[in-house]
């Protein structure tokens, strides 16, 4: 590619994020962006005919339809108020804990981050039960909405996810095998954060209000009952994948009818909430298609200029080990994360970057998971995290405020990123063992 070329290039993606600070969509952004820049590099070639093909054949994936199935099953959860009942049924195995209720938190989001595929569904419906809860108690804000916002972001990492659908219709990897690779990295982010709010805690033993009084064994399973629900919701999904018995997209369709059966059988399901979650779940994966259609259109548009290819061959020739080519890229989406929500990070940075992974012969399913962490801190950093907003207009905290005591967790992220790294199979071991049953 040529000086001039590139020089073209790089100033059609600066006029790119101008048009992102101007508040303009993001996917009209990337279509306008795209149009320019074919009619400067393929001007006999069509624009409106290359983006109708592309985009028809980009979002026209079986896999894809997936996503608006998990919106909608999480959207039933939230409106229905299901998730809720967690909030009693775990605070009375908490009390033994170093930082007691502050548990509920992570293994609150943990639990509903199973159903849900949101972080900000997940973020707002676990801080509705936990932060009024929390406060009553005596609980500071500093560590009650701190581990909040860090454990809201589980609701990407662990299955299903609409980050990993998007991700691996962009990388066209198995989605199932995605959601199966992040099942042990989210258990071990939700670990690390417990074991950092029991560090906090023991070091700060006067800022902990004393626990509740004992409770009988048979209380406690009379409480945890109102959990039964959404675990078997988690069961029938996670398990219809794993078994084999149905694919993501026909497992997000028993999601959606086991949301409305609970919410049914609970006499929670009404007119009002079933049309506010087909409205939630319908504007939500609207924005989301309308940025991955600019995003198909931008990827066709960008490979005229040959800046991908140039991108990785140039890093190819800086002669990266895959462990440096991975701290760049954490570095990149830590800053991107800064100014775009996470799906447009993936589908903005997905022509460029998977040719360069690929290249340096780094697995896309253990980068799948590793993009996905990324973007979970992209979600409690100012000021564009999406967590911060939720929180901000849950608790009235500055944002800033409310990323200052999320950093800890975000420090978690960090740390669960080397381990990852040192250890790849924390990753790999369940995609293999779908393989190896599957044979």
């Amino acid at each position: 590619m040529g000086s001039i070329d590139a020089q073209i290039a790089l100033l059609a993606i600066c006029a790119l994020f101008f048009l992102f600070g101007t508040g303009i969509w993001i996917g009209m952004s990337m279509i306008g962006v795209s149009i320019t820049v074919m009619w400067m590099f393929a001007p006999a070639k069509p624009a409106g005919d290359a983006m109708a093909t592309v985009v028809f054949s980009d979002l026209s994936s079986w896999t894809l339809t997936a996503l608006p199935l998990f919106i909608w099953m999480g959207e039933v959860l939230f409106r229905t108020a299901i998730s809720e009942e967690m909030f009693r049924g775990l605070a009375p195995w908490m009390r033994r804990l170093p930082g007691r209720l502050v548990h509920t938190n992570i293994i609150g989001c943990t639990i509903f981050a199973a159903v849900s595929g949101s972080s900000a569904a997940t973020c707002a419906t676990i801080g509705k039960m936990t932060v009024p809860e929390l406060r009553r108690r005596g609980y500071p804000d500093a560590i009650a909405i701190g581990s909040l916002s860090g454990a809201g972001t589980l609701g990407l990492l662990i299955p299903p996810s609409l980050i990993m659908i998007v991700y691996g219709v962009q990388a066209e990897v198995s989605i199932a095998k995605l959601f199966a690779a992040g099942i042990i990295p989210g258990v071990l982010l939700a670990g690390l954060m417990m074991a950092y709010v029991a560090g906090w805690s023991l070091l700060n033993p006067t800022k902990i209000p004393p626990p509740d009084p004992a409770m009988p064994l048979k209380e406690k399973l009379r409480e945890s009952s109102s959990l039964i629900p959404v675990v078997l919701l988690i069961l029938l999904v996670l398990g219809s994948i794993y078994s084999g018995v149905a694919t993501a997209t026909e497992s997000a369709a028993f999601g959606v009818i086991g949301s409305f059966a609970i919410a049914f059988w609970q006499r929670r399901l009404t007119l009002r909430n079933f049309w506010d979650s087909v409205m939630g779940a319908t504007r939500l994966t609207s924005m989301i298609l309308l940025i991955l259609a600019g995003a198909s259109f931008l990827k066709l548009a960008m490979g005229f200029t040959g800046l991908p290819r140039h991108l990785a061959e140039t890093i190819a020739a800086m002669g990266l080990t895959p462990g440096m080519l991975i701290l760049v890229l954490a570095v990149l989406y830590i800053i991107l994360g800064c100014f775009l929500d996470g799906i447009s990070m993936i589908v903005l940075t997905a022509a460029i970057v998977l040719p360069m992974i690929e290249q340096a012969g780094i697995d896309k399913i253990w980068f799948g998971i590793f993009i996905t962490i990324v973007v979970e801190m992209a979600q409690i950093t100012p000021p564009v995290g999406f967590n911060l907003f939720v929180l901000q207009g849950m608790t009235g905290k500055s944002i800033f405020w409310i990323g200052k005591v999320s950093l800890p967790f975000f420090l978690t992220m960090v740390l669960c990123l080397a381990l990852l790294y040192f250890f790849p199979g924390l990753v790999s071991f369940l995609p293999d063992m779908m393989v190896n049953a599957a044979r």
